[in-house]
């Protein structure tokens, strides 16, 4: 695969949203639909030639409350066990010769430019990971990211509980490059945040 070849995307929406009491993050409400169509349809506005969405808790409901068409939809029936699994099953999922590029259902900032961004700057053999300012301001990765289809195998049998890439990003520093896309006024580009509890539900705007 060369490097103007469009990634696949993978959306990360299989969580039951313990913690925001909510159910599903993937059916909250956001711009008019639900939250995993919007992102699923950002990933793909972004430059992704598919969307590989895993869905998880309330499976069922999800599909029957979305319209999804556009996109492959897979379950992991494993998805209580923690992120590992889904991460596992959306690059077993993708095509074999594509990067791929990662994303979190719980990110209601993600754009198309942030995902276009990183696909522009991407480098062969290496992962691309959009990086967010602290208050601090020091530069601290986060998602989505994007895993170059030669490391994919060697991200996904490390992948496992709660850490989907995070052991492998661990284990090799050297080949991530971060891309600062802390959100200025006015730049289209994600804060990065992730809704988690019911005090961040104003992320959903």
């Amino acid at each position: 695969m060369t490097a103007s070849t469009p990634p696949t995307g993978i959306l990360l929406a299989a969580g039951a949203g313990t913690r925001l009491g909510r159910g599903p993050k993937a059916l909250l409400p956001f711009r008019g639909r639900t939250l995993v169509e919007v992102l699923a349809d950002v990933l793909l506005d972004g430059g992704c030639r598919e969307v590989v969405v895993v869905l998880g808790a309330g499976a069922g409901d999800v599909r029957a409350r979305t319209d999804l068409a556009r996109h492959v939809v897979v379950e992991n029936p494993a998805w209580a066990g923690g992120m590992g699994s889904s991460f596992r099953l959306g690059l077993e999922t993708a095509r074999p010769e594509d990067h791929v590029i990662v994303a979190l259902v719980d990110q209601p900032g993600l754009t198309a430019a942030t995902v276009a961004r990183l696909l522009r700057v991407h480098r062969p053999g290496r992962v691309t990971a959009a990086a967010y300012r602290d208050a601090s301001g020091k530069l601290r990765r986060g998602h989505p990211l994007l895993l170059d289809a030669t490391l994919r195998a060697e991200a996904a049998a490390s992948a496992g509980g709660d850490a989907g890439a995070r052991h492998f990003l661990q284990a090799h520093p050297g080949l991530v490059d971060l891309v600062d896309c802390t959100l200025p006024p006015g730049s289209g580009q994600s804060g990065g945040e992730d809704l988690d509890t019911p005090d961040q539900l104003h992320l959903l705007g």
